[in-house]
C-alpha cells in the first residue's frame, strides 16, 4: 500500500498508509489529516484541497487538467507545483509522495 506524507503550514508531518485508486484527498480525509478541507467531496469545482507537489514528483503527478487549471487560477496562494488533491489518484508509483498544505484554503 503507498505510503503518502502531508507537510502542515506549520511543519507537522503525517504520513499514512492509503489504497491505490482513492485520491490523495481521499487519503487525508481518510486518515484524519487537518489542512484539507475538501469542500466539494472531490469533484474538482472548488480548490479547497489544494496541495503543493515536492518538485521531484511532479512528473510521477503530472499537470493539472483543464478544469483543475481553472480551479488552482483562482487561489492566490498557487504555486508552480500546486494541484489539487482531489485530481491526483493514488497509485504503487506514487509510493512516498510528499505534499505541502497551504497556510489556508481557498
Amino acid at each position: 500500500m503507498p505510503t503518502l506524507t502531508y507537510i502542515e503550514f506549520n511543519g507537522t508531518e503525517h504520513t499514512v498508509n492509503a489504497e491505490p485508486g482513492i485520491s490523495v484527498m481521499r487519503g487525508a480525509i481518510d486518515n484524519g489529516v487537518p489542512g484539507i478541507d475538501a469542500d466539494c467531496g472531490g469533484e474538482c469545482s472548488c480548490a479547497t484541497c489544494h496541495v503543493i507537489v515536492n518538485d521531484e514528483w511532479m512528473d510521477a503527478v503530472g499537470r493539472p487538467g483543464e478544469d483543475e487549471e481553472a480551479m488552482l487560477d483562482l487561489n492566490p496562494e498557487r504555486e508552480a507545483n500546486s494541484r489539487l488533491s482531489c485530481q491526483i489518484e493514488v497509485s504503487d508509483a506514487l509510493d512516498g509522495l510528499v505534499v505541502k498544505l497551504p497556510e489556508f484554503q481557498m
